[in-house]
């Protein structure tokens, strides 16, 4: 198949790229800069969102579009001007998705379109499926409502579409070399209460995820990217100390994470139980099913 994607340089973007560019797939990759693109005879690069930059022109019997393309969450603080690039950057490059499809000679069978599990809000008691609604008003949850938003304008052209909702990915990059980084020093420990849920997903299930969305043509709208084995945060630190066979015992409290991340501190001090259900449903096999296997194949 030929596969487009935006935002398939960062993380995510990564490995995604690793596993189809393994399966034999031709990629294009949408980019503000060809020069950080190492293109080989299925990897290539077309700019985008630049100044008369017309990405259409380049793509030809184009089979899937994946846009994972956004302003990194990740940061010190989420800032006004931070938050006002998450939300924009996350707007604008599905837009330009869409409008993309709409001028292409040959439309593609199907959209993956990154999204994020913040689109249910937080709790420590629910469990959220795909049939899930939503009533929260934080601010992951109202940039994801846009962002989903956007995205369902390309069903006007009557291709499938699909929400990729990402849990907490973990691989290298990320967030979890952060997570780690107190056990190596030797005083980790559970964050807040503990009692919070942590969404995680391995990064190599995240991209087998993506690619059966591709393939599988019965699935279509919501689709939960997270491991089908969830625990809460005392048990995900308690499992990096194991991992790493460092002592689990120095709590981090709530208040010190709100004074140093703000807002952000939202995303560590609070979680959602987020089921892959439609994954499960249509027979998805994970590679890593289990926490414990997920983390001694990246920390160790």
């Amino acid at each position: 198949m030929h596969i487009v994607i935006a935002g398939g340089s960062g993380f995510v973007g990564n490995a995604l790229q690793e596993r189809l560019l393994k399966d034999g797939h031709e990629i294009t990759i949408l980019t503000r800069n060809r020069e950080k693109i190492t293109e080989s005879n299925l990897l290539r690069a077309v700019e985008w969102l630049n100044p008369n930059s017309k990405p259409e022109k380049h793509l030809k019997n184009v089979d899937a579009i994946v846009n994972i393309a956004g302003e990194s969450l990740n940061g010190f603080r989420w800032t006004k001007a931070k938050k006002k690039r998450i939300v924009e950057s996350r707007i604008r490059a599905t837009r330009e998705i869409v409008r993309i499809i709409g001028a292409l000679d040959q439309m593609p069978k199907v959209l993956v379109n990154g999204s994020a599990v913040g689109y249910y809000g937080m709790s420590d008691e629910d469990t959220f499926t795909e049939e899930s609604k939503t009533h929260a008003n934080d601010f992951l949850a109202s940039v994801v409502r846009k962002w989903e938003e956007e995205t369902a304008q390309a069903e006007k052209f009557g291709i499938r579409t699909v929400y990729a909702r990402l849990g907490v990915v973990l691989g290298k990059g990320g967030a979890l070399p952060l997570m780690a980084l107190p056990y190596k020093m030797g005083f980790g420990g559970r964050v807040g209460s503990g009692n919070q849920w942590v969404p995680w997903v391995h990064q190599d299930d995240v991209a087998g995820l993506f690619l059966f969305a591709i393939e599988n043509e019965s699935i279509s709208g919501p689709l939960n990217v997270t491991a089908p084995n969830l625990v809460k945060n005392n048990e995900f630190s308690k499992m990096i100390g194991r991992v790493l066979h460092r002592p689990h015992w120095f709590p981090v409290p709530s208040i010190a994470m709100k004074v140093i991340l703000g807002e952000m501190s939202e995303m560590l001090l609070r979680g959602q139980c987020v089921v892959p259900e439609k994954a499960l449903q249509f027979g998805y096999t994970y590679q890593y099913p289990k926490l414990e296997l997920a983390l001694e194949n990246i920390l160790r």
